[in-house]
C-alpha cells in the first residue's frame, strides 16, 4: 500500500469518485490507500459536496510550505506527559478531528473539541486553546459558541475574570438529552402539520408516521442514556494484557 502525500492525479480520482457518489472505502480501494486517508483529505478540503482536486492540492502545498520554517513547533514538539509519543499523539488528534468533522462539526470546532478531550485536565482557557492550535482568539471564540450551544462543553469563570472551557463526565449525557429535546421539537412540529393538512390526507399520514418514529427513538435513547449514565463515571481497570474494563463495582 503506497504511503506519502496524495498526488494531484490521486486527488482528481477522489473528485471523480465523489461525483459518482462512491463511498470513501471504494475510492480508497481504487487508489490503494487507507480509507482514513481519503476521509481526512475530503473533510479537510470542504467535504464531499464541495471538494475540488485543484484547490485541495494547492491548499496542501500551502500548508506544507507554512510548516517548513517551524517544523519544530506545534504538538509534535510539545513535551508530552506520561511518556507519550508526540508524533503518535499528533496523528491521533488529526484522526479524531476528522471523525468529528465527518459527524457534522465544522473543522475549527472539531479541533477545539479534540484538544479538550485529549488534554488530561479536560479543560483549557481560550488563550491556551489558541496557543495549542496556533489560531486566532476569534476562531476559538466562534468554535466555543457553537460547542456551548450544543452542550458539548461547559464554561467556568476563574479568578481575574478568565473563562475556562471544560469537558467532563456528564457532558456526553447532557448533550444526548439536549439532542433529544431538539428531536421532540420536530415531533411537535410534525404533529402540527397533521392538524393543518388534515388527519386523513397522505401528507398528514406521512408526518404522523415521522412523529411516531421519532417519538420511539427519543424514548429509547432517553431510557438508554439514563441506564448508561453511570458508565461515564466509571474508572476503567487495566487488565494484564493492557486493555481496560469497567470496575467490578459498576457492572
Amino acid at each position: 500500500m503506497p504511503g506519502g502525500r496524495l498526488t494531484q492525479q490521486e486527488r482528481q480520482q477522489i473528485a471523480l469518485g465523489l461525483a459518482d457518489s462512491l463511498p470513501y472505502a471504494e475510492i480508497a480501494r481504487r487508489l490503494d490507500r487507507p480509507t482514513s486517508t481519503i476521509t481526512r483529505e475530503v473533510m479537510r478540503n470542504g467535504g464531499p459536496t464541495t471538494y475540488r482536486a485543484d484547490l485541495a492540492h494547492r491548499a496542501t502545498e500551502a500548508r506544507t510550505h507554512r510548516r517548513r520554517p517551524g517544523s519544530t513547533r506545534g504538538s509534535q514538539s510539545t513535551p508530552q506527559p506520561h511518556g507519550r509519543d508526540a508524533q503518535a499523539v499528533a496523528e491521533y488528534e488529526e484522526r479524531f478531528t476528522t471523525i468529528l468533522m465527518a459527524s457534522g462539526l465544522p473543522k475549527m470546532t472539531a479541533r477545539v473539541l479534540t484538544c479538550l478531550y485529549t488534554t488530561d485536565a479536560g479543560s483549557l482557557t481560550a488563550s491556551q486553546l489558541a496557543q495549542r492550535l496556533q489560531v486566532s482568539p476569534a476562531s476559538i471564540s466562534k468554535a466555543i459558541t457553537f460547542l456551548e450551544s450544543r452542550s458539548l462543553i461547559r464554561r467556568e469563570r476563574e479568578e481575574h475574570r478568565r473563562d475556562r472551557y471544560i469537558v467532563d463526565d456528564e457532558l456526553f449525557y447532557q448533550s444526548t438529552i439536549a439532542s433529544i429535546r431538539s428531536n421532540d421539537q420536530l415531533v411537535e412540529t410534525a404533529r402540527q402539520g397533521v392538524t393543518i393538512l388534515g388527519p386523513h390526507t397522505p401528507a398528514a399520514t406521512r408526518l404522523e408516521n415521522i412523529a411516531r418514529f421519532l417519538d420511539f427513538i427519543s424514548e429509547s435513547i432517553t431510557r438508554a442514556a439514563e441506564q448508561a449514565r453511570e458508565v461515564l463515571h466509571v474508572k476503567p481497570e487495566t487488565t494484564p494484557n493492557g486493555t481496560t474494563q469497567p470496575s467490578p463495582d459498576h457492572t
